[in-house]
């Protein structure tokens, strides 16, 4: 039991050493116990069902089957889906119907050999640490209670059903496909083996859009990559849309609820970039107001585009949990994080990768625009933005020497730069008096450390990132 821990998103554990089917049992019993005991607000919604989806990994339909047995065993009506399926649909199951919750098994953009459990509250989003932490404080409480799915199908208590169309209706509404097909644009979609399947090229059919997929099909191992929309990750799609000269190459995770772009030259666009385009994008062509959040590693290019148009910003520790937190509680306009998982307002309070890739889509088609034309017109109006991520294997034993280290003996300058500010909600932001930052965190959902930096070019941001590394290393 003590292998189940909550992170930043959910519990993930490496398949056949923590994560097992007696753990998910656990886990399930004590999200049984939890449903059952809970007074709060997900007591009084219309429809007291579960829903529960699952990706593309090994063993996902088994573990998800396993999860709905329990719950339904133990009295609580589940709505399992019978086919993999996005975070995001998930999420909008709950709100649309006004379920009580429900769960995702998923590792999200994790290696292959990992998997794991997401639970969405009654609101649509990622739980906050009250849930989860109940869930925990039930693991083992009471014996599990299992039926078989056959019989319980029998009895009502448990569905099969196939969520994910009613999601994308709802797409279609968001975003003016009509002037996104007349557009005819050629685009190139990369599912990266997960649950974004061919559904941005369904919903783009019948128009003067070409649009080719890669990766579309199941396969547990991910083609050996990690189904995370970043370099080396995407170094296919980034060749493919260059060299077949596609306006644009965009790319969903594991699960679907966050996006990666190509551009037609070949580089690939930072979370940042992706965060600023869908925020210009809802601000300037559909005329949206409202509030920004972005966590602690964000960039300074949004706080510019928010201060130019007088919107209220957030910042909060990285994890869309609290993202989800201020979205419900706040107007927000968007919400969205470094790895390129983003939000909307009118939409539910979680990432959603399909909804995102359509949206940059439609920005183009509003502006009659090409990608590289928007961006170069951002850089001319607010500076370049050059981030970067390094994540390295740690050693436990060096993990809280270093973060007491950064505490008690933060540095005073960067490669040259004072700093100016130092933020310590997440790890530790250093932020020097030209606006280049780097930042050193323990990853919530992996073993490993995250260094992050940005510059106002790609030479300094990696220089910044290098010293990092240094630091990390000379403890």
């Amino acid at each position: 039991m003590g292998a189940i821990k909550f992170g930043t998103d959910g519990w993930r554990a490496v398949i056949s050493e923590d994560f097992t089917f007696d753990n998910v049992k656990i886990l399930a019993q004590a999200m049984a116990d939890y449903i059952k005991n809970d007074k709060g607000p997900a007591s009084k919604v219309k429809d007291r069902r579960v829903v529960i989806g699952y990706d593309t990994r090994f063993l996902s339909d088994k573990y998800a089957e396993l999860i709905a047995c329990v719950l339904a065993a133990n009295g609580v009506k589940v709505i399992l889906s019978d086919r993999p399926t996005p975070t995001p649909s998930v999420s909008f199951a709950i709100k649309d119907r006004s379920l009580e919750g429900g769960v995702m098994v998923t590792a999200s953009h994790n290696p292959a050999r990992y998997n794991g459990i997401k639970y969405k509250a009654y609101y649509g989003g990622s739980a906050g640490p009250d849930i989860t932490k109940a869930f925990e404080g039930y693991l083992g409480k009471n014996p599990v209670i299992y039926a078989d799915p056959s019989g319980l199908k029998d009895k009502g208590i448990l569905s099969y059903e196939n969520i994910i169309p009613k999601h994308l209706e709802f797409i279609k509404r968001y975003v003016d496909l009509k002037k996104l097909k007349a557009r005819g644009m050629k685009i190139l979609v990369d599912s990266m083996y997960g649950t974004g399947e061919h559904y941005i090229a369904d919903l783009l059919a019948g128009g003067k859009c070409k649009v080719q997929t890669l990766h579309d099909e199941k396969n547990p191992g991910f083609g050996g990559i990690n189904p995370e929309p970043i370099l080396p990750n995407l170094k296919e799609l980034a060749e493919k849309t260059k060299k077949g000269k596609y306006d644009i190459g965009l790319a969903t995770d594991g699960d679907a609820d966050r996006l990666g772009v190509a551009l037609p030259d070949g580089r690939l666009l930072t979370g940042h970039k992706v965060m600023a385009l869908l925020l210009l994008h809802l601000v300037e062509d559909k005329g949206m107001k409202g509030g920004v959040v972005q966590t602690q590693c964000g960039t300074d290019l949004i706080n510019k585009i928010g201060k130019k148009y007088g919107l209220k910003m957030y910042e909060t520790p990285v994890g869309f949990k609290y993202i989800c937190e201020l979205m419900i509680k706040e107007d927000i306009l968007v919400g969205g994080e470094e790895t390129g998982g983003v939000a909307f307002k009118d939409s539910i309070p979680e990432r959603d990768g399909i909804l995102s890739g359509l949206l940059i889509l439609e920005m183009m088609a509003m502006r009659k625009s090409k990608i590289l034309d928007i961006l170069k017109k951002i850089d001319e109006e607010y500076g370049t933005y050059e981030y970067r991520r390094f994540d390295a294997k740690y050693p436990d034993d060096k993990k809280a020497r270093l973060m007491e280290l950064l505490r008690t003996n933060p540095p005073k300058e960067i490669l040259g730069r004072p700093v100016v500010d130092m933020k310590t909600a997440d790890g530790y932001k250093f932020i020097c008096d030209d606006s280049s930052w780097l930042m050193l965190r323990l990853s919530g959902t992996e073993p490993i450390l995250r260094i992050y930096s940005e510059g106002s070019s790609e030479k300094r941001s990696l220089a910044i990132l290098e010293e990092g590394k240094r630091i990390a290393y000379s403890v």
